[in-house]
């Protein structure tokens, strides 16, 4: 059956900044940074840390490159920044809610920049929760279809505390609370079930349709904020029509 995915805007970000990996790089190691010092540096207790680990792996980060990002971030070793989370909210053409998940060690310089971002792109930042209401935060995971059956995955998932299993353009998109994201993460791995996507984000609890010319338009403010360098995820809840996407890549 089709519908809505939220796999899709998830591969189409992560496919614009793997052509960019050194900036991808430095994205991932602020995220390990931050991760290892909040939750410590070992990733069986630090289910953030390990989703970094992942994302870091996947972007093909240099093991000693995740070490040293980990190791300043418990403390480890010096030179370490003094990075902050700061999440931006704001409107994009059509009035699309956007959502911005930033890590900066400077918010006098970020700050105006994604301002300026959405100023060029026909947008506007707004104020603390304007949007982030709109938004869920969520596991999430795509799954093949040959490696389980539906039924198989919606038993292995629900037991794990996962929220829905859906069928989105022949794979399986299992959401559930980012607070089981490690539940979910080891009971598929100990059922030899492999995600093609696994990460946490945020979803929106409804989809606006927007015409095409105003999806390009919202799309092309989503990139511009993507490519910045303090960066990390941009979230937004528009249906992006696979037509607009495809001239994305």
């Amino acid at each position: 059956m089709a519908g809505h995915s939220h796999a899709a805007n998830i591969k189409h970000k992560k496919a614009l900044l793997d052509s960019k990996r050194g900036k991808l790089w430095g994205k991932l190691a602020k995220a390990l940074q931050v991760a290892a010092r909040i939750g410590g540096g070992d990733p069986d207790a630090n289910a953030r840390l390990r989703l970094a680990i992942l994302d870091a792996r996947e972007a093909n980060m240099p093991k000693d490159t995740i070490e040293r990002a980990i190791k300043k971030g418990t403390g480890e070793l010096e030179g370490a920044e003094q990075i902050e989370e700061v999440l931006y909210e704001g409107y994009g053409p059509g009035g699309v809610a956007v959502l911005c998940e930033v890590l900066t060690d400077n918010r006098n310089r970020t700050a105006p920049e994604i301002r300026k971002i959405f100023d060029v792109h026909d947008g506007k930042l707004a104020g603390a929760n304007a949007v982030g209401w709109m938004f869920e935060r969520k596991g999430i995971f795509v799954i093949p279809s040959d490696q389980v059956t539906e039924d198989r995955l919606m038993e292995i998932a629900l037991e794990a505390g996962a929220d829905d299993v859906k069928t989105v353009q022949g794979k399986f998109e299992l959401t559930c609370d980012a607070t089981q994201w490690a539940a979910v993460s080891g009971a598929l791995t100990a059922a030899g079930i492999q995600p093609e996507i696994s990460q946490i984000g945020r979803i929106p609890k409804n989809i606006m349709e927007v015409d095409p010319d105003t999806a390009r338009k919202a799309a092309k403010l989503l990139e511009a904020l993507e490519n910045h360098d303090d960066v990390q995820n941009v979230a937004s809840n528009f249906n992006l029509p696979e037509e607009a996407l495809a001239e994305q890549r």
